[in-house]
């Protein structure tokens, strides 16, 4: 593996924006398109996992860290903001949303899941690649 020095205070704003964000597109922003498409009522549906609220949510802080961490190697030595946010983007629609479109084809999701899901990765992603590259 290259020799890449990671900046962990970037890797940490890097998941905090991924989280915050995630929390604002799957809430306010999309979310009661996104409980639609997952054929649930967005009135009476609440999130409610088995393991926990509080349980689940670490686990995505931690799953987003690393994600941001392996963001942090991709980019690599491109120090700028705007290779970081263009690497983030190729990360985030291409291999992440396209993923996420070829399971829903598969899992018959409607194509509404399909945008509002891969929108928020590649959103995510490109804010994640923008600070890591700016802050490199």
């Amino acid at each position: 593996m290259a020799d890449v020095a990671i900046n962990w205070k970037a890797v940490l704003l890097a998941t905090v924006v991924c989280f915050v964000l995630g929390a604002l597109w799957f809430g306010p922003l999309f979310g009661k398109p996104w409980m639609r498409s997952l054929g649930k009522d967005p009135a009476v549906a609440q999130l409610a996992p088995k393991i926990g609220l509080r349980r689940m949510l670490s686990i995505t802080f931690i799953l987003e860290w690393i994600m941001a961490i392996c963001l942090a190697y991709f980019i690599g030595d491109k120090d700028d903001a705007v290779h970081g946010a263009l690497y983030g983007f190729l990360t985030g629609l291409p291999w992440v949303g396209f993923a996420i479109a070829v399971n829903a084809l598969f899992e018959q999701k409607p194509a509404n899941y399909v945008f509002i899901t891969a929108g928020y990765w590649t959103a995510a992603f490109t804010l994640m690649g923008l600070i890591l590259g700016a802050w490199h």
